[in-house]
């Protein structure tokens, strides 16, 4: 990007330095002019393409019209496998030199400086960058709510310390053509060991479309700006399977397939079996205010009604039916930095249908948000979000868990199992004191409430109808370097005895975390 800015601030210095009266484009170029001996090099290691025959007639002398031709051309067609560094420096210098003649044939520069930093960014055929995650985690309980988490975020740890490379991803892409760029990314994340976690190409398509194919992550709730930290509820997943997605001027329609196969041994499931999952999502930007987005998931189990998951360690299976989550989204922005958004989410389970066992297949849910920016408050952003769930609503993921405490133990488990209403209250605030130092505060208020029969038959056993949890966190973050980021972090987890007499890893802890993020 700097190298991009640095380049239109020559072509503005050129543009005000000229002459009044620019160069005749019909005169001819000297022949010992340095543009000469530019065009030839990259020529001659095939960068470029001469006259519209496919010659370049070195031999020859040029108008300045003909030598911005060949400048336009060259842009144009420039093999990015066999151009190197300078040969970009030299064909930037060369736009600069003949801007008027280029101007004069309407061809945009600023068109021209897109193309200049494209090829610097797919520079040598393939690209490199990636990241590095350290946490040193220290826990008050060795058997607790954080060391023996069953939280799928996947930061679980052994004892009361654990010094865990939780991410490690080396991503590579190189652009095959002006179509086609593959991507892919070798990395470690959770508890997993490091694999090829991503490989897709995008493919641009026609009707101003695009088209993945691979293993891909989508995240639309991410794009609509539903969560921060690590708090989705169903998408910021990974899915094997074609994506594709159409522009349009004011919005997109996103439509995939996936399959996923061996699903046996995900978190704390087992024997899934195959699964399809469809999806579609139609996003719609009415105007600088207002959007709003109606999308579906569908997950279709190719052992429906057979295949079982256990519910955490207590080696209950319960049978697994394909369901369907849909929700409209939606953001109003009154001012910059200050929105208000929100989802609601319906479901349709096909089962289990049993006689005398309560069970809702259309649960319902949804959350509100207020979010406000530190450029609007000045001394610091606000998230305000509040959510609420019915009995018998399942999500994909463990939202709010970012620290490893489970915090809805019973929002990922088979939909049957959860017989909780569930309200949630979270406020997120952060302050960025300078572009090194910031500092942010989670608070998180999560009552879960036995409904009708779930409530009646605890009391019968002798089990407290009480299970609300409270999380809050403190963090300091410090960037030594812009590509060096060193986090200091408290979360604190208390729950109501009926989480701990239902599960006794589920009591009162607290955690330390010293995180190091490195970017490359």
């Amino acid at each position: 990007m700097k190298k991009l800015l640095a380049l239109v601030a020559v072509f503005a210095l050129v543009a005000f330095a000229a002459p009044a009266f620019a160069a005749n484009p019909f005169v001819d170029v000297p022949m010992n002019h340095w543009a000469y001996d530019a065009i030839s090099q990259l020529a001659a290691k095939g960068v470029i393409q001469g006259y519209p025959d496919g010659t370049y007639r070195g031999n020859q002398p040029m108008t300045r019209y003909e030598m911005s031709m060949l400048v336009a051309r060259a842009l144009a067609t420039v093999d990015m496998d066999k151009a190197s560094k300078e040969d970009v420096e030299m064909l930037k210098k060369l736009v600069v030199e003949f801007k008027d003649e280029l101007d004069a044939l309407g061809v945009r520069v600023d068109a021209l400086d897109e193309r200049v930093a494209v090829l610097e960014e797919n520079l040598g055929g393939w690209r490199f960058w990636g990241e590095l995650r350290f946490d040193a985690r220290w826990a008050d309980e060795g058997d607790g709510a954080y060391a023996n988490s069953d939280s799928p975020s996947g930061y679980r740890h052994n004892g009361e310390t654990e010094f865990d490379l939780n991410r490690f991803r080396l991503w590579m892409s190189r652009q095959i053509d002006d179509k086609t760029t593959f991507t892919a990314r070798l990395g470690r994340a959770g508890t997993t060991g490091v694999n090829w976690d991503r490989y897709f190409a995008t493919i641009q398509m026609p009707w101003d479309s695009s088209l993945m194919l691979g293993r891909w992550l989508y995240d639309w709730e991410g794009e609509a700006g539903l969560y921060n930290d690590e708090d989705a509820w169903f998408t910021d997943q990974v899915l094997t399977g074609f994506y594709w997605r159409k522009n349009l001027a004011k919005g997109d329609i996103t439509l995939f397939v996936a399959h996923n196969e061996d699903n046996s041994d995900v978190d704390d499931y087992r024997d899934l079996g195959d699964m399809y999952n469809y999806g579609a999502r139609f996003n719609f930007q009415l105007n600088d205010k207002f959007r709003i987005a109606l999308s579906g998931l569908y997950y279709d189990y190719d052992n429906d009604g057979t295949a079982s998951t256990e519910i955490r360690d207590t080696g209950v299976s319960v049978p697994l039916f394909d369901y369907g989550t849909y929700w409209v989204d939606f953001g109003i922005t009154f001012t910059p930095g200050f929105e208000f958004k929100g989802a609601y989410y319906m479901q349709d389970h096909d089962g289990p249908n049993i006689a005398g066992l309560p069970f809702d297949d259309s649960p319902n849910a949804y959350k509100a948000i207020i979010d406000v920016s530190q450029d609007t408050l000045k001394f610091t952003s606000l998230w305000i979000e509040y959510a609420k769930f019915d009995p018998n609503f399942q999500t994909a993921l463990a939202p709010w868990d970012a620290y490893g405490a489970e915090l809805t133990p019973n929002l990922t488990i088979p939909a049957v199992s959860n017989v909780w209403e569930t309200e949630v209250f979270f406020v997120r605030l952060e302050q960025r004191w300078s572009d090194k130092w910031a500092t942010y505060q989670r608070y998180g208020q999560f009552d879960h409430s036995l409904e009708g029969f779930a409530r009646n038959a605890a009391r019968e056993v002798g089990l407290t109808d009480s299970f609300d949890i409270t999380n809050w966190t403190f963090g300091v973050q410090y960037w030594y370097t812009p590509t060096v980021m060193f986090e200091l972090a408290y979360d604190d987890v208390d729950y109501d005895r009926g989480w701990t007499e239902l599960d006794g890893d589920l009591k009162d802890d607290s955690l330390i975390r010293f995180r190091t993020h490195i970017f490359f």
